[in-house]
């Protein structure tokens, strides 16, 4: 949808105006009935990074101080207060270290399974629903070619029933058709970096959050 309006803005300038996105919807929907699933996988996809986007960014916190905190009550032999500080948090952090620390009396070594299962579960929270965006990246594209394929194939039907060959019937059809392929590679490429960007966030955080369980498992 962008794309197709930088084209209209490029070669018709006067469509910059409150009417452009009335143009726009209209130029868009020339691209037929497979313009409809494209625009609704475009929308599905924004509101799903969205959404993944602000879960992550609240729950893969990691504070230096509750790990702090937290090692400085171990030292001192107070279990039960460094449980207090990780309940006190509502960050994944904060409940992968009270999986651990509420375990109390068990060894270092079954403390850091417990940790470690609760990690696996934090991650799987976060990458909850992201695998859509791959999809998405996939099915996008694929349904623009279908669409332009559709298209052409229509417009050479209706040449060989009219059995005339020209140059403006096929320019006009085939460019109202490749709004499809455009269409559809756009949403395809949004979907696709949203994705990455959202596992680029997940993998950060994973590597913060080993290193602070470690140090807390040394404590121990």
């Amino acid at each position: 949808m962008l794309y197709t309006y930088i084209l209209l803005a490029i070669d018709q300038p006067h469509l910059r105006d409150t009417n452009s996105v009335n143009n726009v919807a209209e130029l868009l929907m020339k691209g037929g009935f497979i313009m409809i699933p494209i625009i609704l996988l475009s929308i599905f996809s924004i509101y799903l990074f969205i959404e993944r986007y602000l879960y992550i960014r609240k729950s893969a916190v990691v504070d230096e101080n509750l790990i702090n905190n937290i090692i400085g009550e171990i030292q001192n032999k107070r279990p039960e207060e460094a449980l207090v500080h990780t309940r006190n948090n509502d960050t994944s952090i904060g409940r992968i270290l009270e999986s651990g620390l509420s375990q109390s009396g068990k060894t270092p070594t079954d403390i850091e399974n417990y940790m470690e299962a609760t990690a696996n579960l934090e991650i799987s929270e976060m990458e909850k629903n992201t695998g859509y965006l791959g999809i998405i990246a996939g099915i996008a594209p694929m349904l623009g070619f279908i669409g332009t394929i559709a298209g052409v194939i229509k417009i050479f039907y209706n040449i060989s029933l009219a059995d005339n060959i020209s140059i403006g019937i096929i320019a006009g059809g085939l460019y109202q058709k490749m709004i499809c392929s455009g269409t559809g590679l756009i949403v395809g490429v949004i979907a696709y970096s949203c994705y990455h960007y959202l596992q680029m966030m997940i993998d950060r955080y994973s590597i913060d959050m080993q290193r602070q369980v470690n140090e807390v498992i040394k404590a121990l």
